[in-house]
């Protein structure tokens, strides 16, 4: 279940380093753009498989100016294999395109620091912060890109004007005469 309420604003991300951007991003200077944070590792089947070809997709799909796509590399496990050299040459053979960045290690524990702040359960995860920065989603595992694309709009859609539908349509002379195109059957 996809859950519509703002869980407070979003603290900013813990990052070692970034891939993909001349500068490192802050979620407070993305205010104005709904952001989706992909968080994957490397040698997660689901985040290979089907988290970051959605991360692709969202970030192909949309103008920049509006989302912006974010993977967040949260390393909890095989920390030897899974480097930041590692991450460069998986960037590179999978395309990635978009922003990368390399959770903090703890400290303490195996968990990286944005990955706890987050109390995010594994990877895949997909945080989607709304364009006042507050976290809307925090979810573990699979969604469709469906769903996906449903919140996503409804979170462009919140800070739109509605759309004023025309009238051009409905004038004396059109009343009674059909017309027919390939995407509709006017009266």
């Amino acid at each position: 279940m996809i859950h519509i309420k703002s869980q407070g604003l979003a603290p900013e991300l813990h990052v070692q380093s970034w891939l993909n951007t001349p500068e490192p991003l802050s979620l407070s200077n993305l205010r104005g753009k709904v952001v989706v944070i992909h968080a994957f590792q490397m040698l997660c089947p689901g985040c290979v498989s089907h988290g970051i070809p959605q991360a692709n997709a969202i970030h192909a799909l949309y103008p920049s100016d509006e989302v912006q796509v974010i993977g967040l590399h949260a390393v909890f496990e095989h920390h030897q294999v899974m480097n930041v050299e590692a991450l460069k040459a998986f960037a590179d053979e999978y395309r990635l395109p978009f922003p990368i960045a390399v959770d903090e290690p703890s400290t303490t524990g195996s968990i990286p620091q944005t990955m706890k702040t987050y109390q995010m359960r594994g990877t895949p995860t997909l945080i989607i912060l709304d364009q006042h920065g507050y976290l809307r989603l925090n979810h573990f595992g699979r969604l469709t890109d469906m769903q996906v694309g449903n919140f996503i709009g409804y979170l462009l859609a919140e800070t739109k004007k509605p759309l004023s539908l025309s009238q051009s349509n409905k004038s004396p002379g059109n009343q009674h005469r059909p017309k027919i195109d390939d995407d509709t059957c006017l009266i």
